[in-house]
């Protein structure tokens, strides 16, 4: 997972000023452009030589994981110089336009930037389905919904509000949600659903896991926003709070959402200069898809074992030569 997600679209979403996508691409926070060392290019099965492959790295883990196989195949079987550049979802998409982004691995929804860039603009395509499947809800620990097992109804919640009220809630029960530029709609349905609690931000995706990891060792109350494919729902099984159930179209005010999260079909999307570049990049991006197993366990080498990006991949991609080579083909 991921802005804040309106109901348009499905993950971080971070408010930009106009200035010029270039400027943009320099000054988002906390964007910066990280290039991997590269062997000659050398072409893939066409024979095209791939170059310099522009990859687009969203800030959270399941995403680097994404990155961190399609970087290492690209550089170890196709020749490709690849720079990956770490920014917001938002500010990946304004790349497009400019050659400074090819490729977006990971999109959770985001029909409004579709729109715009692929649409109108016309300078990004759809590259297909990366086979993950996005969930995002409400999740208390395993051993808080033991102990009160209707907490899991959105129905109940006011009265347990007062478990989880925080200095930073004040009277109201507190919500933890992760980095503010996740897609989320967590405010407007504590208000649309009349909900005594107040969202509260850690900042991070790190900073969430480490709460919900925390509270439940320790037995703590704890409610907060939380998503799928994720890693470490194999080590902390949290369970998913029962809210309004999701009906084509509940979402389209966000202002007015009273319903839960659609269930996203991720896909990637990239420029559409890199589509019609013949670099055997796009054919990479474009052939490949796997599932949220083999993401969770990429991120896991990645988040728990602390394996590097290129340990990891390399560790995954030659357990898994059959699919890989899929992506070849």
């Amino acid at each position: 997972m991921r802005l804040s997600r309106n109901g348009n679209s499905s993950r971080p979403v971070t408010a930009l000023v106009a200035a010029g996508v270039a400027v943009a691409l320099a000054a988002c926070s906390g964007a910066k452009v990280g290039e991997t060392a590269a062997a000659p290019a050398s072409g893939g099965p066409s024979g095209a030589t791939c170059g310099t492959f522009n990859l687009a790295v969203n800030a959270w883990v399941g995403y680097e994981a994404n990155a961190a196989v399609i970087a290492y195949v690209a550089q170890n079987k196709l020749g490709c110089k690849v720079v990956k550049k770490n920014l917001d979802e938002q500010v990946s998409w304004q790349g497009f336009g400019t050659g400074e982004v090819d490729a977006i691995l990971e999109n959770w929804g985001h029909e409004d930037l579709a729109k715009k860039y692929i649409t109108e603009q016309k300078v990004a395509q759809d590259a297909g389905p990366s086979g993950n499947i996005g969930a995002i809800g409400w999740y208390v620990t395993p051993s808080l919904a033991a102990q009160y097992p209707d907490i899991t109804d959105h129905n109940n919640l006011n009265k347990y509000a007062s478990l989880f009220k925080t200095s930073e809630s004040g009277d109201q029960g507190q919500l933890l949600d992760g980095d503010p530029g996740f897609v989320t709609n967590d405010a407007a349905l504590v208000k649309n659903l009349n909900l005594n609690y107040k969202v509260v931000y850690s900042g991070s995706e790190a900073a969430l896991i480490t709460s919900f990891r925390q509270a439940e060792q320790t037995k703590k109350p704890m409610i907060g926003y939380f998503y799928s494919p994720q890693w470490f729902l194999s080590e902390v099984p949290l369970v998913k709070v029962k809210l309004p159930a999701y009906t084509a179209g509940c979402d389209a005010d966000a202002a007015k959402v009273a319903c839960d999260y659609p269930d996203y079909t991720l896909n990637k999307v990239v420029s559409t200069k890199f589509a019609t570049s013949g670099s055997p990049a796009y054919a990479l991006v474009k052939k490949f898809t796997w599932t949220n197993e083999d993401q969770n366990l990429v991120a896991k080498y990645i988040a728990q074992d602390k394996m590097s990006d290129e340990d990891a991949a390399k560790k995954w991609v030659e357990a898994n030569p059959a699919k890989v080579a899929a992506w070849l083909s």
